[in-house]
């Protein structure tokens, strides 16, 4: 009965995912042109940021940035805390998939680097898990087509069309597919159940290799988190959270409803690490559809031109 969420709970998390983009997107607008030389933006005095030589970022500073923009977003105390502690994780870091950054001697993210940045907060409307993997300068071709396969993965999730009765299990290997064509996989779950200004992790409904009879419900919210780990090399993964819900326009077959997905995440997927020619013309429009939801949504919400910029040219289309 709790997995189900009511109407209440939904405009909540709803509500909640918007606000928390825009902190999302403030942050890495200001990371962006900061690595990258672009500003001499100093967002939080207590963190160690120097304007002067090669600039840099700690793991730990990351953490500590990125939590005070989602309060500073959020009208005034609606954000509680971080719904879980955030995995920060720069070049081999990010392999290890529940890193936490110590405050002393931790990573230093540059802009030739890649981070895998999971973080999520809690409201008092609601509660949010997001995962972005980015990279502030030049990646390499192999991670580009890493990148992609993992991004094809996620969109095959976010995707699915399922009949009533379909447990996770059943729909896992979709994330996987284009990862197993090469002989690679990840080692986790697709994806978890999350609360509504409760639990971050929730049963029963998943998305797993491991068999499970628990069927996905309207109203149930699960994670769509594919990745790839390499050990002392990199990680990648790419998260949203999404809503089960009843896909009326199908009607029904032998009796049996069929159900999808509605996103509730609305935060860029970094175009500069896709290899487009990897993509079918049917998940390029895909990305531009979402990256149109995520500008519609968002700008509203943002409180500094960078941030106005950035997301414009962040979602701005793919030619197909």
């Amino acid at each position: 009965l709790k997995a189900c969420k009511n109407d209440a709970e939904l405009s909540g998390m709803r509500a909640c995912h918007i606000r928390d983009g825009a902190a999302v997107t403030e942050f890495l607008s200001w990371l962006f042109s900061y690595l990258n030389n672009e500003s001499d933006e100093i967002i939080n005095k207590d963190c160690n940021l120097n304007i002067n030589g090669d600039r840099h970022i700690s793991e730990y500073d990351i953490d500590i940035i990125l939590t005070n923009l989602r309060k500073e977003m959020s009208p005034q105390g609606m954000f509680l805390e971080p719904s879980f502690s955030t995995i920060a994780g720069v070049n081999s870091n990010g392999a290890i998939i529940h890193y936490r950054a110590p405050k002393d001697g931790c990573k230093l993210l540059t802009k030739d680097d890649m981070l895998l940045l999971d973080s999520g907060g809690q409201y008092k409307d609601g509660t949010t898990d997001v995962t972005r993997t980015i990279h502030l300068g030049k990646p390499s071709d192999y991670q580009m087509e890493m990148f992609t396969r993992v991004l094809k993965g996620h969109i095959a999730i976010d995707s699915r069309v399922f009949p009533s009765g379909t447990p996770g299990c059943l729909i896992d290997s979709y994330a996987r597919e284009h990862l197993w064509a090469i002989g690679k996989d990840f080692i986790h779950g697709v994806g978890h159940g999350v609360g509504a200004a409760l639990n971050v992790h929730e049963g029963p409904q998943r998305i797993s290799r491991v068999l499970d009879g628990h069927a996905l419900l309207p109203g149930m919210i699960i994670s769509n988190e594919p990745g790839y780990y390499e050990t002392n090399n990199f990680g990648i993964r790419i998260e949203n959270l999404l809503i089960v819900t009843e896909r009326s326009d199908l009607g029904e077959f032998a009796g049996r409803k069929f159900y999808g997905f509605d996103r509730l995440t609305h935060i860029p997927i970094q175009k500069s690490l896709i290899k487009t020619d990897l993509l079918t013309n049917q998940e390029i429009k895909w990305l531009n559809d979402y990256h149109t939801q995520v500008y519609d949504k968002v700008y509203p919400l943002l409180k500094t031109d960078r941030a106005r910029i950035w997301l414009k040219e962040a979602t701005n289309p793919i030619s197909i």
